[in-house]
């Protein structure tokens, strides 16, 4: 005689049968595989619109023609490098101290009146007037420098992304750079007798023969989202080269010329008063991060429309659901465990779709770019995957936000309303410039994840996603939205397990 012990399943494989059915039931529901779809359509078919529609076009000294392709520095960032340069020759060890003495400019703001320039005198914040030392005058070669800035103090610049910063002065300042082999050491000093170091750089395989003197140049004004012309002008004084000699050369290096081939646009200049050396210059040394040409990250603007549909089917696949397994702690299966079953479903479809969608548009969007001649900004394999698969995880932990929201609320319509002025609608403002603060403290903050050029603290940019401006990092974006998405999820798990009113 034998008997028989009925298998008793645990919670692991309760959730996988719970898992199974909910897969089953999303897959079967033809009108949620409709809005997936149309997620990855809405936002693939934006994309590629605005890839196809953009051709851009530069005047040049040989005539209007396509956009040269953006200036690369040492790291592979697109830089720009444009300025006027005082120098001399130094072989070997040496350096070079001045006093910046004074530090004037003139802004272009709108016209108050159409056709008539309106000029103020005035600096930008990131005006730049100091000492360099680069290898060549060659554009986009390693550099180190040590400035007055407009608004930032004193700072030491090298290799156009790394910023230190110094003390915060904005008036008369003693300057020294010294090299020293391929480390080049930028002082300060409040009297010229007492030293303080700013900052020391390393110029990998500088060679012994470069170029050291002083420059001035200064980036545009930002207004409106557009920039407008602006100049510094500084005086120097006090100018004692260690090691270099000869007579000083002057160079606007990165000059931009009319259509005639001739006329430099904006030119620099310098004049001589007595021991003094007034220059005058425009233009920046540092990260492009609007000219140097479109980012990869503009392929996926239309992605907050395109997450609509998948926000819809995040709350309707639980709102639908609802009475099923979600009706009170006596239910069979357990609230909880479905909840959760529902949201991991959620969440895979969700990653999948984001991927399809960002897997396609970007690389194809940028070879549409490419084809129509446009410059585009470097990017890294590295930085593409990350675009890529950033994208899905938004995607993922949006959906996941969205269904927490219907199991809190209950209601289908507040549900979706809730998650599009959450997520959607914060980026949707910032893109217009408006409000660019949300993206720090709403789960519109992981688009950020999606951010191909990075925000470089001393480059001014408008506040708006069109010019690049992100508020946090990427991954400190994303960190907020899965954040909002868990915190959802486990109040509306906790309230489950207590027993939810029916």
């Amino acid at each position: 005689m034998s008997s028989f012990t009925p298998h008793r399943s645990g919670p692991r494989d309760g959730f996988s049968r719970t898992l199974r059915a909910e897969w089953t039931t999303f897959r079967s529901a033809r009108g949620w595989v409709l809005a997936v779809a149309a997620s990855v359509l809405v936002t693939v078919s934006l994309g590629l619109l605005i890839a196809g529609g953009v051709h851009s076009a530069c005047v040049t000294g040989k005539g209007e023609g396509p956009c040269p392709a953006p200036l690369v520095g040492p790291d592979g960032t697109a830089v720009s490098d444009k300025y006027y340069f005082v120098h001399q020759t130094l072989k070997g060890n040496g350096g070079i101290t001045a006093r910046v003495s004074d530090m004037t400019g003139q802004i272009r703001l709108p016209d108050a009146v159409p056709g008539v320039r309106n000029i103020k005198e005035g600096v930008v914040p990131w005006a730049k007037a100091g000492l360099l030392v680069r290898q060549s005058l060659e554009q986009g070669t390693p550099y180190a420098a040590v400035m007055l800035t407009g608004d930032h103090g004193v700072r030491m610049q090298y290799n156009y992304v790394h910023d230190v910063p110094g003390g915060p002065h904005n008036g008369p300042q003693w300057l020294r750079l010294t090299r020293s082999g391929d480390t080049v050491t930028g002082y300060e000093s409040d009297d010229g007798k007492k030293w303080t170091v700013v900052g020391t750089a390393r110029l990998a395989g500088l060679p012994e023969t470069v170029e050291i003197g002083m420059f001035a140049t200064s980036p545009g004004a930002l207004w409106d989202m557009a920039q407008a012309f602006a100049q510094a002008t500084a005086t120097f004084d006090q100018i004692e080269p260690q090691g270099a000699n000869g007579p000083w050369r002057r160079d606007d290096v990165g000059a931009v010329m009319e259509s005639d081939g001739r006329t430099p646009h904006h030119p620099g200049g310098v004049v001589e008063s007595g021991d003094k050396l007034i220059v005058t210059g425009s233009g920046d040394i540092g990260p492009a991060t609007v000219e140097g040409g479109l980012r990869a990250d503009l392929m996926l603007i239309g992605g907050a429309v395109g997450l609509i549909p998948m926000l819809v089917a995040a709350v309707t696949f639980l709102t639908t659901g609802h009475r099923r397994g979600l009706v009170g702690p006596s239910a069979e299966p357990r609230p909880a465990r479905v909840l959760a079953a529902k949201a991991a479903v959620v969440g895979a479809v969700a990653f999948v779709a984001g991927l399809v969608t960002s897997g396609v548009v970007v690389p194809a969007g940028l070879a549409m770019l490419r084809a129509n001649q446009n410059p585009i900004q470097p990017i890294t394999p590295g930085t593409e995957l990350r675009v890529i698969v950033g994208y899905a995880a938004l995607t993922s932990a949006a959906a996941v936000l969205a269904l927490g929201l219907a199991a809190l609320v209950r209601r289908a319509v507040v549900a979706v309303g809730l998650a599009v002025a959450l997520v959607v609608v914060p980026y949707l403002l910032a893109t217009a410039g408006l409000a660019p603060w949300l993206l720090m403290i709403t789960p519109a903050a992981g688009f950020a994840i999606t951010q191909s050029v990075p925000t470089f603290a001393h480059v001014d940019v408008g506040p708006s996603l069109l010019g690049g401006y992100y508020p946090l990092p990427p991954w400190a974006g994303l960190a907020v939205t899965c954040g909002y998405a868990a915190l959802a999820l486990g109040a509306a798990t906790a309230m489950y397990r207590r027993g939810a009113p029916r």
